[in-house]
């Protein structure tokens, strides 16, 4: 007997086959503003907080 897929993988988009945005036509958000003119900041998608650091050189790192 054959499954059906699981249907909750399909709950959320496939970003991944998306047609391609123009830069500019993406919203644009300053790390700073986020941050509020510190280092950190935390971001919540879908109930997961991820934390947003900027590093020391300038850089951006995304953890969960």
């Amino acid at each position: 007997m054959e499954q059906e897929p699981d249907m909750s993988l399909y709950s959320q988009p496939d970003f991944t086959r998306s047609t391609p945005v123009a830069r500019n036509d993406l919203p644009l958000h300053s790390a700073r503003a986020l941050t509020q003119g510190g280092t950190q900041a935390q971001i919540e998608l879908d109930g997961k907080v991820y934390d947003l650091r900027i590093t020391r050189a300038g850089k951006l790192i995304l953890t969960k």
